[in-house]
């Protein structure tokens, strides 16, 4: 959300905005509705100071007749109060739902483009793995390994269901681990946050209004999160924060639930789409000013290049477009890891940074040097999802003779082995 006198005063702004980012909103129609919001509130509120004024009198009227002339008069005002309230009230609803749609202003460095085959390469790291054997899918390996049973999981759990199991869970938690230890060591505080999230936490993150699709929702009005960036934006709501406590650093872990929607005969086989994964996730919070955004965002995304590099598998980091953006996104990047069974790089990890975005919608702010009260500046990072990583893992180390090679950094974390299969 953005705050309406920057929208009122930097319409052509907004519309650049909407445009980079192919969404359809109509600023125009927003400051007409705020024209009419700014004369009905201007309205209530001097009926409601006639009112006032009146029930004084009332109080102080002597005279029998008077009175009653006065509490007449007052039952005019009483309903004609109780008429623009209600139509406050609705053009209040209105409003609100308009500015939940305002689109964040992108950074003058986001690319054009309409979709992701626009975005554009910054980094590349390792070269796509060759094998001197026909190679085979992560499908093929991981059962032949038991590692995965995919009959068993639709059979529970419906389409796109799975059960990791012996070395396949072992080499999940070994992820979790290395994750868990990198983090940490750059001064990141790990949590346990909650999946099973309200409504108003996923408004307050940008998934709402526009993404209920993709959403599990309870029976009793309650969501599923698909990342544990909501309940980690969530933790601080309605707060106020000291400025000498940033950035705050959290690595959040969670279950995650996503419908796909709209992803039907996308990725049927295997791990890399999934209706539920589990997902470490870099959520960080710092004083507002673009300058220290910018230099947050470099850093959660360079974290998650530098595990990956500990695990050794080749990657690219590409700058999303301005299609590719979210509602709130100012920027994004987008790691993507080589699958050698498809012979292309495959999304692993998404590093985005808000501005006030997310914050004016969950009230996190601060006091600055000053002492003045100012919204945060939020910012996330996928740190490690699982079990999509995997894909990469048994693909780019399996064999010729059909086992699969043990990165090296994950080995501490499975009691030092160094195959699958041996």
């Amino acid at each position: 959300m953005l705050d309406i006198k920057f929208i009122r005063e930097n319409t052509d702004l907004i519309k650049a905005a909407a445009k980079k980012k192919r969404i359809d909103f109509d600023v125009d129609a927003l400051c007409v509705l705020d024209d009419k919001r700014l004369v009905v509130l201007k309205e209530v509120e001097a009926l409601r100071a006639e009112q006032n004024s009146a029930n004084a009198a009332i109080a102080g009227a002597t005279d029998q007749a008077d009175r009653t002339a006065r509490i007449e008069s007052m039952r005019v005002v009483k309903e004609k109060l109780a008429t623009k309230e209600d139509e406050l009230k609705q053009v209040m609803s209105d409003w609100r739902q308009s500015m939940l749609m305002v689109p964040n202003v992108p950074d003058v460095t986001v690319p054009d483009g309409l979709s992701d085959a626009d975005n554009k390469e910054v980094h590349r790291w390792g070269e796509p793995t060759k094998f001197d054997f026909t190679p085979k899918n992560h499908v093929d390996l991981m059962l032949a390994h038991d590692m995965v049973d995919f009959e068993r999981g639709a059979k529970v759990a419906g389409f796109r269901g799975y059960y990791l199991k012996n070395d396949g869970f072992v080499l999940a938690n070994a992820v979790w681990q290395l994750a868990m230890q990198h983090w940490m060591n750059k001064g990141f505080t790990p949590m346990l946050v909650p999946s099973l999230v309200r409504r108003e936490t996923l408004l307050g993150t940008g998934y709402l209004p526009q993404g209920e699709d993709d959403l599990y929702k309870t029976q009793d009005g309650e969501f599923l999160a698909g990342t544990g960036e909501v309940a980690t934006m969530g933790y601080h709501i309605d707060e106020v924060l000291e400025r000498s406590e940033f950035p705050k650093k959290y690595l959040a872990f969670s279950p995650c639930f996503r419908r796909e929607a709209g992803a039907h005969g996308k990725d049927v086989r295997g791990l890399i789409r999934v209706h539920e994964f589990f997902k470490w996730e870099q959520v960080v919070l710092c004083e507002a000013s673009h300058e220290v955004s910018v230099k947050m965002h470099e850093e959660i995304n360079r974290n998650t290049e530098e595990l990956i590099e500990l695990l050794g598998i080749p990657y690219h980091t590409v700058a999303n477009c301005g299609g590719d953006l979210g509602l709130g996104q100012v920027k994004k990047f987008d790691i993507e890891l080589w699958v050698p069974g498809e012979e292309t790089y495959r999304e692993i990890s998404s590093a985005s940074y808000f501005h006030d975005f997310q914050t004016r919608r969950t009230n996190t702010r601060y006091r600055d040097d000053e002492g003045k009260l100012r919204f945060a500046h939020s910012l996330n990072c996928t740190a490690i999802p699982t079990p999509r990583i995997l894909v990469s893992i048994v693909e780019n180390y399996q064999q010729a003779d059909g086992t699969i090679k043990i990165p090296e950094a994950l080995r501490p974390f499975m009691g030092g082995r160094e195959y699958i299969g041996k």
